[in-house]
């Protein structure tokens, strides 16, 4: 369903792309937008190893959250920071890039669990992430990336 890596040399392993998605903040969203054009968006993130899904949250209306109840296949693009090898001006980066579909996160359990440490991946200590959560969390609209396919590639930008 999925076509192979064309360039497969550069392909990294489902660890490093793990690896991305624990460590990394921000990640871009594509979902299929209006009259036809592609809408993406750069977006906050929480990866679940345990239960290999991505989440997110936001408002209950939108661009967003209207284009995926059209159509919920999305794709999700994270990058590394990048690093430059001895004596080259350009940069090496890792991307991660993943095909899947998102879908509401309605369960109470896992909407607060999921919303917790989304908020403690940003905020600067589990007490300020639970108190947010407490405040807000009852608005916030929860989405959950299951993920169909997912590679790593190492891009040297020269």
């Amino acid at each position: 369903m999925f076509r192979p890596m064309r360039r497969f040399k550069q392909q990294v392993s489902e660890e490093e792309c793990i690896k991305i998605l624990q460590e990394e903040l921000r990640g871009v969203l594509a979902v299929h937008g209006e009259n036809d054009y592609p809408y993406c968006f750069p977006i906050n993130f929480y990866y679940d190893e345990a239960i290999g899904k991505i989440y997110f949250h936001g408002a209950r209306e939108g661009h967003k959250v209207d284009a995926i109840k059209k159509n919920n296949h999305v794709c999700f693009t994270v990058m590394n920071q990048g690093f430059k090898k001895e004596n080259d001006w350009a940069y090496s980066v890792i991307s991660v890039i993943i095909f899947g579909r998102v879908e509401d996160v309605i369960e109470p359990e896992e909407k607060n669990r999921s919303l917790q440490a989304l908020a403690e991946k940003y905020y600067p200590s589990k007490e300020a992430a639970t108190k947010e959560v407490l405040k807000d969390g009852n608005r916030a609209n929860v989405i959950a990336l299951v993920i169909d396919h997912m590679t790593g590639k190492l891009v040297h930008e020269a």
